[in-house]
């Protein structure tokens, strides 16, 4: 029988400090997730120095707290997988710098891990009978993509975003609208509120490249109705907006994700990312895969936000692959997909 082999995942690109035990690329040991959410809010966004500056506060605990939960010592692990990119430089370099001091004390091989192949690497926690190949829609704040997972480890970029990324373009619209950051989850919510088909906001479609996505249109779309609105005296109906807004996004993202499946001969689905969270997405995904005898996956909620438990499912595979970093390794803050250092 095969020894289990465990790793400690380390995730720091963006706004959350986690830290993660798993067994075997698909068992949780412990998930820890320090959020500084509240503290970002008082500024719309994220603010990469005060993401950094808490990182360094908090990386040490969360890691103890995470091998405390798992019951596990650093005589267990036997890897350190760790986002080295994409994400914010200053971010990143706090959990690279933490991964390659603990690498550099005990001797653990160090594996560099990608955050996004992460998120695609959340759908084997929960779904243990997915394997590769199949189809991966990627939507973040700062992603989206379209991925054929041919292997572990191995991906070929079909589509991408040609302007603002989903999760980017739900941010900006739900400023607009008064809701605030983060604009997901806050669109998500009075979206239920609304009714869809009240405004028709603009789906783009570009020449020549079927499975790209551009989100910028529809963004300046909803602006426009809004300014409309207010130059007529006429009341803005927020959850209308909301709505028709998420209305637009999510058809795009189904249709093409749908049209891909069918060119390619994919009969599995994953969705992947902060925005495989919101439920708009996830009930016409399933009601697409449904329609066109395909099977669907994504992860719980916990599991789309960024967080250390994907980040060590993917280094696992990694690591089996024969990945290894030497103390060389460096942040890359627009890392690409299927890009290696």
């Amino acid at each position: 029988m095969e020894k289990d082999i465990l790793i400690l995942g380390i995730e720091s690109s963006c706004d959350e400090t986690a830290a993660a035990v798993v067994k075997n690329g698909r068992e949780v040991l412990s998930n820890v997730i320090s959020s500084q959410i509240d503290l970002h809010k008082l500024y719309g966004g994220v603010v990469p120095e005060i993401a950094s500056r808490k990182h360094i506060e908090k990386i040490n605990q969360v890691i103890e707290e995470a091998m405390e939960e798992a019951k596990v010592t650093f005589e267990d692990i036997d890897a350190i997988g760790v986002t080295y990119g994409p994400g914010l430089v200053g971010a990143l370099l706090v959990g690279v710098a933490e991964a390659k001091a603990i690498s550099y004390a005990t001797g653990i091989p160090l594996v560099g891990t990608h955050h996004i192949e992460g998120h695609v690497s959340a759908n084997y926690i929960e779904n243990k009978e997915l394997e590769p190949p199949f189809l991966c829609l990627i939507v973040s704040g700062g992603h989206t993509h379209l991925v054929i997972v041919k292997e572990y480890g191995k991906y070929e970029i079909i589509g991408r975003t040609r302007d603002d990324a989903a999760g980017e373009a739900f941010d900006k619209v739900a400023r607009a609208i008064g809701l605030g950051y983060p604009g997901g989850p806050k669109i998500d919510a009075l979206a239920k509120e609304g009714d869809g088909k009240a405004i028709a906001f603009p789906r783009a479609h570009i020449e020549g490249a079927p499975f790209d996505f551009s989100f910028s249109g529809v963004k300046s779309a909803v602006l426009n109705h809004i300014n409309h609105c207010e130059m007529k005296g006429i009341e803005v109906n927020r959850a209308d907006i909301a709505a028709s807004f998420q209305e637009a996004v999510v058809d795009v993202l189904v249709s093409k994700t749908m049209a891909a499946a069918k060119e390619y001969g994919m009969t599995k689905i994953a969705l992947a990312g902060g925005v495989a969270s919101n439920k708009g997405l996830r009930s016409g995904m399933e009601l697409a895969c449904k329609k066109h005898n395909l099977s669907l996956f994504y992860p719980s909620p916990i599991y789309c936000t960024d967080n250390a438990a994907m980040i060590a499912s993917a280094a696992y595979y990694e690591y089996k692959n024969g990945t290894r970093h030497g103390l060389d390794l460096n942040a890359i803050p627009n890392l690409k997909i299927g890009q290696r250092q």
